[in-house]
């Protein structure tokens, strides 16, 4: 038996890029990674597009789950924030590099925003996961 369940009511509508709930089994470790925009290691902004702010935050992410045991397909939660006035469709591209084809997508969130405490901050993404209890 799986331990997280991708829920799709056939009231509600479907897409491969998000799942409308996400029930994760209490025999799972959660892990909740808070808010990664496109800082490097050195705590440079990485550029000035959406796109290079997001595939840093993303990247970002992922380290933080590396780091717990767990990689991007144990995310079950996804919330992304994006600068008013940004294409978020460039952020939806640098997402579609990382999360790919893969099944069973999570649930997600996606707010525009005023703004960042930091000048030049574009995005802000961050992510719950789950992995099997070890």
């Amino acid at each position: 038996m799986s331990l997280v369940s991708y829920i799709n009511p056939e009231s509600l509508p479907t897409s491969p890029a998000f799942s409308q709930a996400v029930r994760v089994s209490a025999a799972s470790d959660t892990i909740y990674v808070g808010g990664q925009n496109g800082i490097d290691a050195s705590g440079q902004l990485v550029g000035p597009t959406l796109k290079e702010q997001a595939r840093q935050a993303l990247a970002n992410v992922r380290a933080c789950l590396n780091a717990a045991g767990a990689d991007i397909e144990h995310i079950v939660k996804w919330t992304i924030l994006v600068a008013a006035g940004e294409p978020v469709q460039d952020g939806y591209q640098a997402f579609l590099e990382v999360w790919g084809t893969r099944e069973n997508p999570p649930a997600i969130t996606v707010a525009v925003v005023a703004g960042f405490a930091r000048p030049g901050v574009l995005c802000e993404i961050e992510a719950i996961a789950a992995v099997p209890a070890g």
